[in-house]
Parts: C-alpha cells; structure tokens; sequence
C-alpha cells in the first residue's frame, strides 16, 4: 500500500477571465489528486488526512472512494474545509489563493502507526506549511523514514502560504535526510534555492524536476542524469498535472518493485527513462482537461503492459474520468 499523507481541499476554478467570473468548486489539494491519481491507475492506496464534516468533506472522500483509496486513517473535525481560488493565464497555468483560518485539516495530528501493509509514504504541499498540522506531518515523515519506509516528498510550493521564506527554506533541508525521493518543479527548485546535487547530498537517493512541457529530469545518488521530453498536448490547464506525475513515479516504481533507495539507483538508463515517460505521458493526459482529473490506467496505451497489466484486471469497471 502507498499511503498519502497532506491535505483535501477544494478548489474554486474560474469558469471565465476577470476577477468576476463565476467559480465551480472542484475536489483538490496536491495530497488529494495524488491519492486519487494513485487509485486510478490501481495501485493499493490510503489517504491519511484530517477532513471537516461539512459537504465538501463528505463529497471530497467521496471522490477517494470512488476512486479506490482507503479512507480508514482519515480524522474529521467540524472545522470547514479548506478553500483555494484558481485563476487561470493564457498558456493555462493555474496561480491560487487560500482560505485557510480554522479548518479542519490543520488539526491533524500524527498517527500512532501506519497501516500494517505500507511499502512507502507520500508528503506535500499546504499540510507542510500550516500549523499545527504541519508538524504532525513531519512527525510523522520522520517515524516513517526511521523504520525504514519509502518517503516521497513533492513541495509544491504556495509562496502566498508561507509568511517566513527563509525559515521554510531551511525546514525543508531538515527534511531531506528523512526523503527517500524529491519531486518538484523548476519553479519550485527555484523558489527553494540549491541544486538537485546539492539535495541528494543531504539525503534524498533520486530528485526529479518536472519542467512543464519540456518534460521531466531525474538526477540519481550515482551522479546519473535521465531526461525525457514532455508529450505534446492541446493544455486546458496544468491543475493536478504536478500531483499527477508524483503518482505516476510511484505507481511505477512500486510497479517495479523499486520503492527503496538502493533500487532507484539500480533502475539505470532504461528503468528512468520508462518510468519518467509514463509520468510525462500521464501529466499530459490530466492537462488535457479542465481540472485535475487524472488518468486511468486504461488510458495510458502502450505503458499498460509495462505498468497498468495488474491494475487493469483490478479496475475493469473504472475506465472513465468522473464528471
């Protein structure tokens, strides 16, 4: 089982230009969409969260179900659900701003122990940087890290949410000797600060840096470089595209029976270029359509055999995007 551990929240996406324009409320938050990307392509998935008992609580684990993921880890609170308004430029990223005061995912509070089937845990994003919850996370990271279970961490950086860049900053390297592999984006590593080389250093056995359309890049302990280039595709939005590749990496890697350190090495040339090229090619799918709805396995083509063989037999009846 991988088990994704951060926030759910919903986003409200403009569905026009101007700061007028009408907004649909859509399932999110980066812990979320790679839950639910995870569940799709059929990997063994639980979601480890805290939600609010308001309807958008309820419809947001809905949306897990519905999706296959695990919700028996998740705590509830009657603390509103976390908003996050969308606005969209020309090319179709997406920027937010966040309604955060006294919701109820930033209580959560650390579990006593992961399910008993874990092979690796995945961190990311707002449950990072608010407190009180963001603590409990890192507890939890670290406990995680020191029984010996496969650590993934995507950043996903909302400058909007975090009032102490430097302090951030240097919290983020106090996590990485607790990383088993970094993903972020150019615009994160950016924001950040440092070199891929400069945090495999610090702990981490892989780094990969998602460049939007130019595809994505893997840097290994070893000093191996990978590269693929991304898949061309008519972009309604990049929304979900970032949590969409995180769950790709792991789906493969647990695909490949590679959810430790050692193993990332050992996938050589032909490993990460297979498995950055499913990652490129699912990315492309969910930014193909409005929203972050990540692909099922059966639309990956010809990743299925290489990838999807098993989650196909056990996913035959979940073949299409939800909406």
């Amino acid at each position: 089982m991988i088990v994704v551990a951060g926030e759910a929240l919903i986003d409200l996406v403009p569905q026009g230009t101007g700061a007028l324009a009408g907004l649909k409320p859509a399932l999110g938050g980066g812990p979320y969409n790679t839950a639910v990307a995870l569940g799709r392509l059929g990997s063994p998935t639980a979601f480890c969260s805290r939600t609010s008992y308001d309807a958008f609580g309820d419809t947001l684990l809905d949306g897990l179900r519905e999706a296959g993921v695990d919700v028996s880890a998740v705590q509830r609170g009657v603390e509103p659900t976390t908003l996050a308004v969308a606005t969209i430029d020309a090319k179709g990223s997406a920027a937010y701003s966040f309604y955060v005061e006294g919701t109820a995912d930033r209580l959560f509070t650390a579990p006593s122990e992961l399910p008993a089937a874990t092979r690796a845990v995945s961190f990311g994003t707002c449950s990072l940087v608010l407190e009180p919850g963001a603590s409990a996370y890192e507890e939890l990271m670290r406990n995680a890290a020191a029984q010996g279970v496969f650590t993934a961490l995507d950043p996903n950086i909302r400058a909007g949410l975090i009032p102490d860049p430097d302090g951030y900053r240097a919290r983020f390297k106090s996590w990485l000797p607790s990383v088993s592999l970094l993903k972020l984006s150019e615009e994160d590593a950016l924001w950040l600060g440092g070199t891929p080389r400069e945090w495999l250093a610090a702990g981490p056995a892989a780094v990969v840096i998602t460049q939007g359309g130019d595809g994505l890049t893997a840097f290994t302990r070893d000093g191996a470089v990978h590269a693929v280039a991304g898949e061309e595709v008519d972009v309604v939005d990049t929304i979900g595209a970032g949590d969409t590749v995180n769950a790709a990496l792991l789906h493969g890697l647990a695909a490949q029976d590679a959810l430790s350190a050692e193993a990332l090495v050992g996938l050589g040339a032909d490993g990460w270029t297979r498995l950055l090229r499913f990652a490129a090619r699912a990315a492309a799918i969910t930014c193909s359509r409005a929203g972050a709805e990540p692909p099922y396995a059966s639309e990956l083509g010809d990743f299925q055999e290489a990838f999807c063989a098993v989650p196909l037999l056990r996913n035959q009846g979940s073949s299409q995007p939800r909406g």
